[in-house]
């Protein structure tokens, strides 16, 4: 019989956590949601904190929209264990936020239901998030509007092409690892001059969201604005020299096209 349940989240991580705990927040009901976990005490954690179903993930499985949130790695083994299962015969929806497993193998498991990839980031945890959606070529607009309301939680929705997937994954999915790096290092670069700690991270964590926010709210070039704040002969020209002589923009072009070849590697 088909499951009762509207959504079903199959491997209830960090990342699957914050759309529940953000759909929960926006008008979902926790019994509308049912969701599975490997540990006994991940699935106690889960019902005790948001009030939601913890069962097997055959019967996440046969909720109408199921989010696969499990490892990569792991998801294998959620192939077997569903392969002879009459809910990977249910319609629907299946919405999957693991890395480099392409549509084609999800369809194969579920023939019965549209399949859509996604790619959040890390910020999405807060809502901030920019959130990659590839979207199966048989639905109707109705139906990816659909996904993408339950995605638009986590923040920003993008739809673009499955193959561009390990792009996103090296772009937006690395980058804020990247962007913490080089917060640090001008966090410490501020203590190497002088400041406290503290001064510094609210001077770095305000420049950055205050630099993108100018950039997106003006439509300004980066170097439109990169050439507005540097004088003649001042302090930003001498900064900027040093970036240029260490190479340090080649070298995040490298950083990422690294990840994206490391991305289609893991396919």
């Amino acid at each position: 019989m088909p499951s009762s349940y509207s959504l079903g989240i199959l491997g209830c991580g960090r990342m699957a956590e914050a759309m529940l705990s953000r759909l929960l927040a926006n008008g979902y009901g926790a019994n509308q949601v049912i969701v599975s976990a490997r540990s006994p005490e991940r699935q106690a954690y889960l019902h005790s904190t948001y009030g939601v179903t913890v069962a097997s993930n055959s019967d996440v499985a046969a909720a109408h929209t199921v989010i696969l949130a499990v490892k990569p790695q792991v998801f294998s083994e959620i192939e077997s264990e569903l392969a002879d299962s009459s809910v990977v015969q249910h319609p629907g929806t299946v919405l999957s936020i693991m890395a480099g497993i392409p549509s084609a193998r999800l369809r194969r498991l579920f023939p019965q239901r549209l399949t859509f990839r996604a790619m959040p980031n890390t910020p999405a945890q807060v809502g901030a998030g920019v959130i990659a959606l590839a979207t199966d070529s048989a639905a109707t607009e109705a139906e990816v509007v659909a996904v993408k309301e339950l995605l638009s939680v986590l923040g920003e929705v993008v739809v673009l092409r499955e193959n561009q997937m390990d792009a996103v994954t090296a772009l937006s999915g690395s980058g804020p690892a990247f962007i913490a790096l080089i917060v640090e290092a001008l966090c410490d670069a501020g203590v190497a001059v002088g400041l406290s700690r503290s001064l510094t991270q609210t001077l770095v964590y305000g420049t950055i969201a205050g630099t993108v926010k100018l950039l997106d709210e003006r439509e300004i070039h980066p170097a439109q604005l990169k050439d507005a704040v540097t004088s003649p002969a001042g302090t930003t020209i001498a900064g900027i020299e040093v970036l240029e002589t260490a190479g340090v923009r080649g070298t995040l072009i490298q950083t990422v096209k690294a990840a994206y070849q490391r991305a289609q590697a893991l396919n």
